[in-house]
Parts: structure tokens; C-alpha cells; sequence
């Protein structure tokens, strides 16, 4: 039961129940506990039990908003919809079971050397995790530290290396037997947290007064109902109204961009009444004459049974085969793609079109006014690795991140939040501003530091008016992931780990000191 409790503190720390903040601090004291106990025993087979109860219940208290897409918008019956997550809990942590286990095979009882070894096999787990079939890594224990002192290192080794950090600063604090050192790092970690000036999210903004350089930027909630989202009779014909006046706002009162969010447009284009399109692609096409012109871009389903459906944004233009586009690469399994053998599963949901074709994972950025917006849907910028492939190129690199969303799937509670830190995550290992874009929250404006600048509240319908400054230098985090991704921590990572076996298997025990 205690691993149960430490482990849901854990996932707590991700965002809490209370107030949805990350709490860095209270990451760290579950993993030290969780250190201290399986250092205890010398049986993997135990430590791979208590890894599974601690990582299960971390999974299952940050991501039990699962439970309200499946059930509540999904239309699985209940049990069935909480065995699903409890399930998935179990998947995920069956990486962190196998740390665990082969944490207590492999330790030397040298306080430097297992620290060491704790964080590269809590690295491969979390690594792995974020991999393989497509990969899961939310609430990664990064995060928790979005607002502590050691997100001043994603800059240099991304959300993946803060995990690391933050697995051997608990274990060195179990592991060392020095006081001194106890005490220096947590005077350390203290007086970083009390020093810094940011990032620190901000209260919710409809409006601040404006700079006087940059991009006027207005963003657009519309709050439908995830249950009415696709009925033609209530949330269709919302969004269309509601949408298309916003879009015509923007042109007339000569805002830059009006980025609408993820499926605002629910319907194919085929399927629009049939001035709809052309009303407003005709609109923000004929501003030749304008000094000032408007671009959009929304989010809009496309193609047909023949060629398949993808998930996408679209700028509108007067000619929709000009405009620009980008399809939504990485799918979120279940919603928008069938795995193999799990029809069925989705037989037992009433999900519209969930089986989407992929986009290519480097695709041109939005060009405009100077600046290049980077566009990605929903969990997408989970991926901080596949944005890095867009700056390759420093001559194409994403000057401004673009996250377009519908989170009505999952209620109105901790993935909003859990999603905002994300999305500041990828602004701090970037130094890229990022516009969020959200059906039902968190519309946000988030500065190059990941300090939430302005936003909205979330489950309300409104506008979000702003202004944005892209940037061009490139952060260490960019340059390296661009040209290899994750290989450079998998390399560091397995490199500790089979120096531990081949140490285990040709040094004695007795010669355990480094």
C-alpha cells in the first residue's frame, strides 16, 4: 500500500489534483522513497514488484482523465473503460518494473556508482517508454519540474535529461552517507527554486496591453461540448457560426494570424453547405488591396474513403489547393489509428473517423510575415524529438511553435494542465514562443522562457488577443536532437549500464569502490 500512496504522490507531482501546478519537490521526495526501498532488499524479483505498484499508481493518478474519453465520450461502459486505463497504467510501468529489477541486480553499494546506474536505467525506461510502439511518455517526471530549478538544464539535455537529473539527485540523497552533502543539496535545490525569475505559469489573461513590436496574434476557443462536437444539429452548427464570424473578425479588424483550433471546422470540406468555404476562402484571399492582411490557419479534417482521411490545418486562401497544409504525423492509438488485432476495441467506442492517415514527420513550417510557425495537433509537441527535425535546416528552422487542440475528449481537468507544461516544456528546450490554439483550454500565449504570458480560462468560448516575437538561435537541446534525436541519451545511458554488467561479472564484490 505505501508504494500505492508514494507512487499516486508521484503522478501528483505532474500536475496536482488541487490546483493543477507541477510540484517539483514532491517528485523527488517519492522517488527517494522509492530509491530507499529497493535499495533495501537484494531480490530483483522484489524490487520489480514494488517498481510495478509505484509506477502503476503514478500512471493511473495523472492520466485517469482516459477514463472520460473512453466512457463518458467514447461510450464504453464503464468497468470496461477503467480497466482500460488501469491497463494501460500496468503497460507503461512494466518499463519502470524492469529498471527497478535490474537496479537491484546490478547495484555495487558504492553511493556515486548507484546513483549513477539508478538514473541511467530510470533514463532507458523512460526512453523506451516514449519509443516504442509509437511511444506514451506523458507525465514523463520532467514535467514536475517545469516550474523547479532544474528546468534550467532543458535547454541543454531536454525533458529526457531532467528525468535523469532528478533519478540520481534522489538516489545520491538515499545513497550518500555524508550529512553535509544531504544538506547542500537541498540548500542547493532551494535556493535555485528561490532565485529564479521563471518560468512560473500565470493566472488566466483574456487580455494584456499589447508591445509595440511583433505579430498581432488573435487565438480562438470555442468551447463545444465534445458530445455535441459532431452532432449537425447542436455543435456543428455552433462551430460553423461561431468559427467563421470569428475568422471574418479577425480580416476586418486587421489582426496578422487567427489560428482556430484542432477539428474547429468538424466536417470535410465536401461535406460544408456550399458557400461555406468559398465565403471564406474568398475573404482572406481578396486583400490585395489591404496594406494590412490577415492570415488563418484552422483545423479541419480532409479526404475522402478513396485516398484515406488525415487530421489537419489549413491556411485559408482564395484557391484551397494553394493554401497551406499540414497533416498531423504522429496519431494517438485508439483515436486516431487502429494498432494491429484492436478493432474491436474501437468497435466499442463511438469515435468518428479513427483511422487517420499520417503526414510526413518533416513538414514545411507556415511562412508569414517574416516569421516560419511550426504547426503540430494535439499530443504531437509531446514529442519534443520529432520538432527537433524541423532544425535541421537553420534556413527553414521554426521561428514560433503553433499546438492546435481539442482536449473536450478528456473533461475539464489535470490534462489541460498537464498539456500546458508540456507545451512550456517544448518552449524552454526551443526557446521558441508557442501559441495554443484549444477547443476547450488551455488557449495560451507562451513566451520563449515558458512563461505563460496570457490564456484563457479554460471551458469558456472567447478570443485570445496577443502579440508574439518569433526567434532564430538555436538551443544546444535543438541542435543535437536535430541531427541524431534521442540516440546520444540512449548511447549515454546503455553505455553506464553494460559498464555495470561487465563490472558485475569481472569485478569482485570487495574491489567495489570506484
Amino acid at each position: 500500500m505505501t508504494a500505492i500512496l508514494f507512487g499516486t504522490l508521484h503522478g501528483w507531482s505532474i500536475a496536482n489534483p488541487w490546483n493543477g501546478h507541477a510540484v517539483w519537490w514532491l517528485q523527488l521526495i517519492a522517488m527517494m522513497w522509492l530509491v530507499r526501498r529497493i535499495s533495501k532488499i537484494e531480490s530483483p524479483k522484489a524490487a520489480a514488484i514494488f517498481g510495478f505498484l509505484f509506477a502503476s499508481a503514478w500512471f493511473t493518478s495523472s492520466m485517469w482523465w482516459l477514463y472520460t474519453s473512453m466512457h463518458v465520450y467514447g461510450g464504453l461502459a464503464a468497468p470496461l473503460a477503467a480497466l482500460g486505463v488501469v491497463a494501460l497504467s500496468a503497460y507503461l510501468a512494466c518499463f519502470y518494473t524492469a529498471a527497478c529489477a535490474a537496479f537491484v541486480w546490478l547495484k555495487r553499494h558504492h553511493p556515486w556508482f548507484d546513483s549513477v546506474l539508478f538514473a541511467a536505467l530510470w533514463l532507458l525506461a523512460e526512453l523506451a517508454r516514449a519509443t516504442l510502439f509509437t511511444g506514451f511518455p506523458w507525465s514523463a517526471i520532467g514535467y514536475a519540474h517545469i516550474d523547479g530549478p532544474l528546468v534550467k538544464a532543458a535547454p541543454y539535455v531536454g525533458v529526457y535529461g531532467i528525468s535523469a537529473l532528478a533519478a540520481f539527485i534522489a538516489a545520491l540523497f538515499v545513497f550518500t552517507r555524508s550529512c553535509a552533502l544531504k544538506i547542500g543539496i537541498v540548500l542547493v535545490l532551494c535556493v535555485k527554486a528561490f532565485l529564479m525569475t521563471g518560468p512560473q505559469a500565470m493566472p488566466d489573461k483574456a487580455s494584456q496591453p499589447l508591445a509595440s513590436a511583433g505579430l498581432t496574434v488573435r487565438l480562438l476557443q470555442g468551447n463545444i461540448p465534445q458530445n455535441e462536437k459532431f452532432d449537425a444539429t447542436t455543435g456543428v452548427r455552433v462551430a460553423l457560426g461561431w468559427y467563421s464570424e470569428r475568422l471574418l473578425g479577425a480580416v476586418r479588424d486587421g489582426v496578422d494570424l487567427v489560428v482556430a483550433p484542432e477539428t474547429a471546422i468538424p466536417l470535410l470540406p465536401q461535406q460544408l453547405p456550399p458557400h461555406y468555404w468559398p465565403i471564406l476562402q474568398d475573404k482572406f484571399g481578396d486583400q490585395a488591396a489591404r496594406t494590412r492582411k490577415t492570415a488563418a490557419l484552422t483545423g479541419i479534417p480532409l479526404g475522402d474513403i478513396e485516398r484515406g482521411y488525415t487530421n489537419s490545418v489549413v491556411s485559408l486562401e482564395s484557391n484551397l489547393s494553394r493554401s497551406y497544409r499540414y497533416d498531423k504525423h504522429h496519431l494517438v492509438p485508439f483515436g486516431e489509428f487502429i494498432p494491429p488485432m484492436f478493432r474491436w476495441f474501437i468497435d466499442l467506442m463511438n469515435i468518428p473517423l479513427g483511422d487517420f492517415k499520417r503526414g510526413d514527420i518533416n513538414q514545411p513550417s507556415f511562412a508569414y510575415a517574416g516569421e516560419r510557425f511550426a504547426i503540430n495537433i494535439c499530443f504531437e509537441d509531446l514529442f519534443g524529438e520529432e520538432l527537433a527535425k524541423r532544425f535541421a535546416d537553420t534556413a527553414t528552422a521554426p521561428t514560433i511553435f503553433v499546438n492546435m487542440s481539442n482536449m473536450g475528449w478528456f473533461g475539464d481537468g489535470l490534462a489541460i494542465d498537464e498539456h500546458l507544461n508540456i507545451s512550456r516544456m517544448r518552449a524552454i528546450e526551443f526557446h521558441r514562443p508557442v501559441l495554443r490554439a484549444t477547443n476547450t483550454g488551455a488557449t495560451a500565449i507562451i513566451d520563449a522562457g515558458g512563461v505563460v504570458t496570457q490564456s484563457l480560462p479554460r471551458s469558456t468560448r472567447g478570443m485570445l488577443n496577443g502579440k508574439i516575437i518569433g526567434q532564430t538561435d538555436l538551443t544546444s537541446y535543438a541542435k543535437w536532437a536535430s541531427q541524431y534525436g534521442l540516440q546520444p541519451l540512449w548511447a549515454v545511458a546503455c553505455a553506464w549500464v553494460i559498464f555495470a554488467i561487465i563490472r558485475k561479472k569481472y569485478v569482485p564484490q570487495s574491489f567495489s569502490k570506484l
